[in-house]
């Protein structure tokens, strides 16, 4: 091969490398994955999402309230397993009563494991006897991501002031076995047991397990 050749091929490469880690950089840029600002100990960051009615429910809407936010997706075995045995109808029908706010959020994208439609995601939730506060749509994952939501289901818990004060899983059998939810030690109830009565928070934070978030990147 000549020089000449040798040297055109070479150029011709690197142009084409370039190319094509330009288009790469320009669609990172254009659809940035939100950065984790949720910290247990802070003010949690506020949010506005659709529910399956078009309606936005922003978490000051709700100033002066207890929250939780559960990240579900139905079709996960380790949701399954505490919505089957209603441990988790249980503890929203619980707090809901006692005036904490309970919003249940989906950040599966579209055409992933959870997704569903708006009329779907009504069907579903008669179906599960879901008995939370609002079940709100976060289709693009950014407020997944800005919580650092990474399994299903992921827990977390605000005071009042709306200061997360827990972070993490739902109890302590990492396992789909419904068998197990009788003999775990449940965090969720726990913390807000706690939280509610002013008591120090026991176990602020751990990893949470179940199926990671079926988010769109």
């Amino acid at each position: 091969m000549n020089r000449k050749l040798f040297l055109a091929m070479t150029l011709s490469v690197v142009s084409s490398f370039a190319v094509a880690l330009g288009q790469a950089q320009t669609s990172s840029a254009a659809n940035p994955v939100p950065a984790q600002t949720a910290e247990v100990g802070k003010k949690a960051p506020d949010f506005s999402l659709p529910d399956a009615d078009g309606t936005k429910h922003s978490l000051a809407d709700y100033k002066g309230k207890f929250v939780v936010l559960e990240w579900v997706n139905f079709g996960c075995p380790f949701v399954r397993k505490h919505y089957d045995s209603k441990n988790m109808q249980k503890l929203q029908s619980e707090y809901t009563g006692k005036g904490v706010v309970w919003l249940t959020i989906c950040s599966s994208a579209k055409g992933k494991q959870g997704h569903l439609e708006n009329d779907a995601i009504k069907k579903q939730l008669e179906k599960e006897g879901w008995k939370g506060t609002a079940y709100l749509i976060d289709e693009s994952g950014a407020v997944g991501h800005e919580y650092g939501a990474t399994a299903t289901p992921n827990m977390f818990i605000m005071d009042k002031s709306h200061q997360l004060v827990y972070a993490g899983a739902i109890d302590d059998i990492k396992s789909t076995d419904v068998e197990d939810v009788a003999k775990a030690h449940n965090y969720v109830k726990a913390t807000l047991d706690e939280v509610m009565t002013g008591k120090k928070i026991a176990a602020a934070s751990n990893k949470p397990y179940g199926c990671s978030v079926k988010y769109s990147e």
